[in-house]
């Protein structure tokens, strides 16, 4: 890659991402009122569980408990996988390190080689890399900036907001599927020690519950069907917007998932809270 040569370095560091491992967090208003949104739905969940679904304990004690087991985890991986995404720096550029003295000296290191730059931030701009207005830094493999996690999604937090938008469609679908079966059962008993709430407010709960969870199923399902896409083709969205010209070499489909989900297939891959491991440049320059 240009930016290797560029710094004279013969290969890539392995570093692993670290949650707020540089206390990043963007001050963006609109993605923080997104954020607490994105918490706020959730706990409506949580809610729903514990006055309306839990009410059925008694009569169907497995049933609920299996229902609440996954409920409760599905919920939670998509809490964490959520914050991770937020508070992991997603592969920012350093920022003001593009002056004319060490361009000077690349380029004469490096055979007069091409050093791209980045007026907004002015920095040195890596291979992939792409300015965020909104984060005000240059973001390595961005794919987008997504304001209901308040973050760039990039090289070094994509796999956490992968897992965000599946286990945000497993509880919205599970959601639907109990939401619907106790509905049904509290008709059967009209109504009668089904819920916390009486009949209005049980049904206003169950029917906005389960427009959300249709909603929101339908939204992160195609969310992370899209990102599965561009992972295995090792395309961004704004490479995909941007077509044409791009003659890099490109890994396979599942190397590339490695390279996001960190190494071989495992259930790290599946856990927000296993770091992956991926492979970048070192900021250290030596020319």
């Amino acid at each position: 890659m240009f930016y290797t040569k560029a710094l004279g370095m013969g290969s890539y560091g392995r570093e692993k991402t670290q949650c707020c491992g540089r206390k990043w967090c963007v001050g963006d208003p609109c993605g923080i009122i997104c954020a607490g949104i994105t918490w706020l739905l959730m706990l409506y969940g949580q809610v729903c569980v514990l006055l309306i679904f839990v009410h059925s304990w008694e009569e169907y004690t497995l049933h609920t408990s299996i229902n609440f087991i996954l409920f409760e985890t599905f919920l939670f991986l998509a809490f964490v996988s959520h914050v991770k995404t937020m508070l992991t720096d997603p592969g920012a550029v350093p920022k003001g390190d593009a002056t004319e003295e060490l361009i000077e000296r690349l380029q004469a290191a490096n055979g007069n080689e091409v050093i791209y730059k980045c007026q907004k931030c002015c920095s040195i701009k890596p291979e992939r890399a792409h300015h965020c207005s909104v984060c005000e830094r240059c973001i390595r493999r961005m794919d987008h900036h997504c304001p209901w996690v308040n973050n760039c999604v990039g090289e070094a937090n994509q796999k956490f907001f992968v897992l965000f938008t599946m286990y945000i469609a497993l509880v919205s679908l599970h959601a639907l599927y109990w939401g619907i079966w106790q509905f049904v059962l509290c008709v059967g008993v009209e109504w009668q020690g089904c819920s916390a709430l009486g009949p209005p407010g049980t049904t206003l709960m169950l029917i906005f519950l389960l427009f959300e969870a249709i909603l929101f199923a339908i939204f992160t399902s195609v969310m992370f069907g899209t990102q599965i896409s561009s992972i295995c083709s090792d395309e961004t969205t704004i490479e995909a917007y941007k077509r044409g010209g791009d003659e890099r070499v490109r890994n396979n489909s599942w190397k590339n998932m490695q390279m996001v989900f960190g190494g071989p297939f495992s259930l790290r891959w599946l856990n927000p809270l296993a770091d992956p491991y991926f492979l970048r440049p070192s900021f250290e320059y030596s020319v």
